[in-house]
């Protein structure tokens, strides 16, 4: 488990994204319904004025996506510690995929639960950005790939779970088969007039499937940039 004082050892600090105001956070996430104590200890460690513009810092904590460039956001803290918290219902994963890096903000939370965390991202100088982050938050268990989502990281497979941050309107199939029996996939399904927050916990005779609710996320893209 990656401590806090580790993460934020390089951490640009300001009073507004201090300890506390963090913690302010993880109350309003506890109000909001999120439980596992564990994910909420995570939302807690990591930093997350880190992961945006330091123009937008002072918004960093409040409970919203932000932009982060190149038509992508840094997703909701509220839908971080959900999407976490469906990963760990049926037991702490060891190795987890996760589709999207993004800012690098749900990798960076995944680090603080689990061995290792493999991210992929098919945008490149989005990627660049967020790998010298991990190193400079000494976040050594993230291993990241510039990688186009759909395809994931066979060579690593399988995996115990599997977090998609981007809305498809299919469930890749090549990513289902990463999975191991008894893992779980949690992601955005775009339904075409609405998304659908999705846990798909695979079976020997397939997956069975569990509602979580609405959601907003940018589209997964094919191919890469």
């Amino acid at each position: 488990m990656i401590h806090r004082r580790q993460l934020d050892a390089g951490s640009r600090g300001i009073g507004m994204t201090s300890h506390g105001t963090r913690g302010r956070l993880v109350e309003r996430l506890r109000e909001k319904g999120i439980r596992d104590e564990r994910v909420l200890a995570a939302m807690l460690n990591v930093p997350r004025h880190e992961f945006v513009d330091e123009a937008l810092s002072s918004r960093a904590y409040e409970d919203t996506a932000l932009p982060i460039g190149q038509g992508q956001t840094i997703s909701q803290p509220w839908i971080v510690a959900r999407m976490t918290e469906a990963l760990l219902e049926s037991g702490r994963p060891e190795k987890v995929l996760e589709v999207g890096t993004g800012s690098g903000y749900q990798a960076a939370v995944l680090a603080q639960l689990v061995k290792e965390v493999f991210t992929v991202e098919r945008i490149r100088e989005l990627l660049r950005s967020t790998r010298q982050l991990f190193h400079r938050l000494r976040l050594y268990n993230i291993h990241a790939r510039h990688a186009d989502g759909h395809v994931g990281w066979p060579s690593q497979a399988p995996f115990d779970a599997i977090i998609v941050t981007a809305a498809s309107r299919t469930i890749p199939e090549e990513l289902i088969e990463q999975l191991r029996e008894g893992g779980v996939l949690v992601m955005p399904l775009d339904k075409g007039n609405e998304q659908r927050l999705l846990a798909l916990h695979r079976t020997e005779e397939g997956y069975d499937t569990q509602d979580l609710g609405g959601v907003v996320f940018v589209p997964m893209l094919s191919g890469l940039a």
